[in-house]
């Protein structure tokens, strides 16, 4: 049987223990419909040491594992980069031998930016002071900036917003279906998982 493991940027050592990071990505990728063929969920902490938990998983050669690296993409990605690409280019990382094309999966611009395609999760677990007057009909959510990200939480939720604990809650309660419908790169990310056979 096939064995699925994603190395997921996020839960710096400390912030986040182990099993909430897990039990919110579990959710996530279970509302997506993967019940069938749900990833392992690796905490990868900082953005380094995902990676190289991910280059270590490779290095493994363990038959039937198929390891995912699914990382924020810091910035913009420029029309027609691969997640590869705009790796190397931003951080110098290079695509592992053994590391498929469809192995590296970007948050685009970054994890919060999910959040404000669900405006409704986000009414539901801010009420009753959530304002949505914040937020704006951006033609392409992926383009706004990580600044214009936060600021917007942070006035939509008039300061409650953190991250840690609250922003791994809000990953377990957001639409998959959203996100992909608002971010193109979460798109590829679930129509690769469900490509996949069952996975332990």
């Amino acid at each position: 049987m096939v064995k699925v493991k994603i190395f997921i940027e996020g839960g710096g050592s400390g912030e986040t223990p182990d099993k909430d990071f897990r039990q919110a990505w579990a959710k996530f990728f279970a509302a997506a419909g993967l019940t069938g063929q749900m990833p392992k969920v690796v905490r990868g902490e900082g953005r380094d040491k995902t990676f190289g938990k991910f280059r270590n998983e490779l290095r493994k050669r363990i038959p039937d594992v198929i390891a995912i690296l699914l990382v924020d993409s810091e910035g913009p990605v420029a029309p027609g980069l691969t997640a590869w690409q705009h790796l190397h280019a931003r951080d110098g990382w290079r695509q592992p031998p053994t590391a498929a094309d469809s192995s590296a999966y970007l948050m685009v611009q970054f994890m919060e930016t999910w959040f404000l395609a669900d405006r409704e999760a986000l009414r539901q677990y801010f009420a009753p002071s959530f304002n949505e007057n914040p937020f704006r009909e951006w033609p392409s959510l992926e383009a706004v900036t990580r600044d214009t990200v936060l600021r917007t939480l942070e006035q939509a939720t008039g300061g409650r917003y953190r991250k840690g604990k609250i922003s791994f809650q809000l990953i377990g309660r957001i639409s998959p279906d959203q996100v992909a419908a608002a971010c193109p790169h979460a798109q590829q990310l679930l129509d690769y998982l469900r490509t996949l056979p069952s996975a332990a």
